[in-house]
């Protein structure tokens, strides 16, 4: 509820702070022995003209915070624990199908949706977690219209799995008292644009299904590394997610902005030398002789094109106990996202850290510092995302296809057998032992 009354006080503080202007100036003008009155009278005769268009101008954007919050808060969230079958076989697929369906817009039908109920996209957070050395998968999503839809299916594409919702959140385990706790946090994003997809599941061959032994599960890297944690450490990745739509004045944006199939063609057309006519030149030879990377980069960019996506924030908090900060523990952290990059065409790097470059300039107290610790782990609670400030800039929300997501966050393969990733016992049964073992007829 602090962020609705933050936004409720935050559209209240306009019209205060306008009221007290005029009464200010009043004033200084009586003092001053000038005569106001008609000045007032032209002033209040124009009202209904003015008033308008000034509170409009003023409150437009902390209203939609408020009526958004409220929207958001009246879905409700859940946290949702995804408990591993012993055997996984199926590849990442599985899951770009399971983020297909539950891709939902909350489009809004008509203008009283928008700008009074608040309706739009809303955040769901895919999160890969160590509690201690125990790695967990959890997603967190709106009760309302989603939380049903993630069960059904990924009971629906992972035979063997178990989806529990969580009573209790594992992040309440980390109180926001540094005197108790040590943490930092990270923003991490796509070094390029974000047309030019990052290293995918197709890219590495595992939509063929290969046999189990010649697997290579990109998220190994990062699920042995939080298998390392120790007792009193926590790692917690967290992806969110919010469904990529066209932007205009019925969802609630002055400016439009569609959706990112027509960059991505853009950037085809310029890979290939063409114009926005879509012809090649004239003559034969001079026309430009693709490389086996740029042909590849070019069908990897056609793909997403033709699949839903959604803008994506990732960001990941080490936290310890008081003294016992262990700054090895991040280097393999930010490396274990190297498993998607793909050189010469997109990479997925640090872009933000509660760190100063010079912190003995920037924050030679610690103050600052511990400041940002603090929001940062407050919004990773809320799974949401920080708008910038003077201390900390917007964290980039980046637009990833189903493909792109589901290669980073998937249930992970029966490859991947780190000690701390705990899964479910197989339920398979042995074949009875009087069953006939010659041939019939023998």
């Amino acid at each position: 509820m602090s962020d609705m009354l933050k936004a409720m006080l935050g559209f209240l503080a306009a019209p205060i702070l306008i009221i007290f202007a005029v009464l200010v100036f009043r004033t200084t003008l009586n003092v001053m022995g000038v005569n106001i009155e008609p000045m007032l009278s032209l002033i209040i005769a124009f009202t209904p003209v003015w008033l308008p268009f000034l509170l409009f101008w003023l409150l437009y954007e902390k209203w939609m915070e408020f009526v958004k919050h409220k929207f958001m808060h009246q879905q409700g969230r859940t946290t949702l624990r995804i408990k591993l079958p012993a055997e996984v076989f199926k590849s990442p697929e599985a899951m770009e199908q399971v983020l297909s369906q539950v891709h939902n817009v909350q489009s809004p039908d008509n203008l009283w949706q928008t700008y009074i109920d608040g309706k739009h996209p809303l955040v769901m957070s895919l999160e890969i977690v160590s509690v201690g050395g125990d790695v967990r998968l959890y997603i967190n999503c709106p009760t309302k219209k989603v939380k049903n839809a993630v069960e059904s299916q990924l009971y629906a594409q992972y035979p063997g799995i178990e989806v529990i919702e969580e009573e209790i959140d594992y992040t309440a385990c980390v109180v926001p008292d540094l005197a108790k706790h040590d943490l930092f946090s990270f923003w991490m994003k796509q070094k390029g644009d974000e047309e030019y997809p990052i290293k995918t599941y197709i890219d590495m061959g595992m939509d063929k299904l290969p046999k189990e032994e010649f697997k290579i599960d990109p998220m190994a890297a990062m699920i042995e590394h939080l298998g390392t944690c120790k007792p009193y450490e926590h790692l917690w990745v967290q992806f969110l997610c919010v469904p990529h739509a066209k932007k205009n004045f019925k969802t609630g944006y002055f400016h439009e902005h569609g959706t990112w199939e027509h960059r991505i063609q853009d950037k085809i057309d310029s890979l290939m030398g063409r114009g926005h006519d879509k012809h090649g030149p004239a003559e034969l030879e001079n026309q430009p002789r693709l490389t086996p990377g740029e042909r590849s980069t070019i069908e990897a960019m056609e793909r997403q094109m033709g699949k839903y996506a959604y803008e994506v924030g990732i960001r990941w908090i080490y936290a310890t106990k008081k003294g016992a900060f262990d700054g090895n523990m991040i280097a393999p952290t930010i490396r274990s996202f190297s498993a998607y990059d793909l050189i010469g065409r997109n990479q997925i790097g640090v872009a933000w850290r509660t760190d100063f470059d010079y912190n003995w300039f920037a924050d030679w107290s610690g103050k600052k510092k511990a400041k940002l610790k603090l929001r940062e782990l407050n919004k990773y609670k809320h799974r949401a995302v920080a708008h910038g400030n003077a201390l900390q800039p917007s964290m980039p929300m980046q637009i990833m296809s189903v493909e792109e997501l589901a290669t980073i966050f998937h249930i992970p393969s029966s490859t991947v057998m780190t000690p701390g990733l705990a899964r479910i016992p197989s339920t398979r049964k042995e074949a009875p032992p009087n069953l006939p073992t010659g041939s019939f007829g023998s």
